[in-house]
């Protein structure tokens, strides 16, 4: 495997504001994925950056300790060699924001707790070349198993119209737990994740198991196209503001997508870090990234340098991320969703990241033809 041209070689010089950045918070994310490729090794990402040349990089990084940012920079700067992404149609990549919402909820339905978290559901199969039926969507990669063969998986407006309520096939209920607010809902899909005040006093947390499999279409691009909300005022904020204004109008707009995400409950083992994510490690507030794992590979460290965007400390953002995570909505080779961390606090910063950003690979030194050691 070759590395992509999209891939323009740097020096650690390039980077407006490495100097600055604080490494050990990256370094602390990088080597937990140091540990966990020890368990299973990442995929290799389509743009060439191969998996195994991350092999001395993840070795050291389980040996050595840095105890401050000069030590975590030097890792970074001994082991790799930053270049460029061009992004696919010119111009600048592009951030978003998420988090991991904290909410109330109840382990039983109950007057005010009405909209259920669902796990996956028993008759939920994946689908792919081997198994597809003629004529069925070959975006879907999720289906539902009947008598006669898969078919497309019931979508969100069946589901919450009561498809799956009940005993599935296997003859147990999927609702996890139960939420007061159909959009509080809505939002911890999006998010992948949450954590669930429950009513019994545990806590606890939600993360990503499955989905229905159809095309996510987001609440914002519905409300900007019927001229609800213009396009560069799209927040999470202000979509949360147009659906308290119009509640009888939500599931009108949340049913356009169609998609629908299932859940499985774990253990909150480390508050200060967020769910475990597609890489298999806890994301790092303020330094995972979620990247499209069919171009990256796991693990990689990206500089990301964004100057409009100043939600994060109030001034811009440039900083080391490192790539653990991925989403539906991410796609192209400079295209990165930064995780803000968990609660309110987090969820202010995550709604209003919309931003232009260059973005610098940090490729292992393996893979760079004449790099100095």
């Amino acid at each position: 495997m070759s590395l992509s041209q999209a891939f323009s070689e740097k020096s650690f010089g390039d980077l407006p504001g490495w100097d600055e950045d604080d490494h050990l918070p990256a370094f602390a994310a990088f080597r937990r994925s140091a540990l966990y490729v020890l368990t299973k090794p990442y995929r290799s990402g389509g743009l060439g950056i191969d998996f195994n040349a991350f092999t001395e990089a993840y070795a050291a990084a389980r040996t050595v300790s840095p105890t401050d940012r000069a030590q975590a920079r030097a890792f970074f700067e001994r082991h790799f060699i930053p270049a460029h992404i061009r992004p696919e149609n010119g111009g600048a990549g592009l951030v978003t924001g998420f988090y991991e919402p904290v909410v109330d909820a109840s382990p039983v339905r109950t007057e005010r707790f009405t909209v259920p978290l669902l796990s996956g559901p028993a008759d939920l199969v994946d689908i792919d070349d081997a198994n597809r039926p003629p004529g069925m969507d070959p975006y879907l990669a999720f289906g539902r198993e009947t008598p006669s063969g898969p078919v497309e998986y019931f979508d969100r407006g069946e589901i919450e119209r009561g498809a799956l309520a009940g005993e599935d096939v296997a003859g147990k209920g999927l609702e996890i737990a139960w939420l007061a607010d159909k959009v509080d809902a809505f939002f911890i899909h999006v998010q992948g994740a949450a954590r669930l005040i429950m009513t019994d006093g545990r806590l606890c947390r939600v993360t990503y198991a499955a989905k229905s499999g159809q095309r996510f279409t987001g609440p914002g691009q519905i409300l900007s196209e019927l001229g609800e909300i213009p396009l560069e005022k799209v927040t999470m904020q202000s979509i949360r503001a147009w659906f308290k204004a119009h509640p009888d109008r939500i599931d009108e707009i949340l049913w356009r997508n169609r998609s629908y995400i299932f859940f499985r409950e774990v253990g909150v083992d480390d508050p200060e870090l967020g769910p475990i994510a597609a890489a298999k490690v806890p994301l790092t507030p303020g330094r995972s990234v979620a990247v499209d794992r069919l171009l990256h590979t796991f693990g990689t460290p990206f500089y990301i340098d964004g100057p409009s965007l100043t939600a994060f400390g109030n001034k811009p953002f440039r900083r080391l991320m490192i790539a653990q995570d991925t989403g539906s909505a991410i796609t192209g080779p400079a295209r990165g969703d930064l995780f803000a961390g968990t609660g309110s606090a987090a969820g202010e910063i995550a709604g209003v990241v919309r931003n232009p950003a260059d973005f610098y690979a940090l490729i292992p030194r393996p893979l760079v033809s004449g790099a100095g050691r």
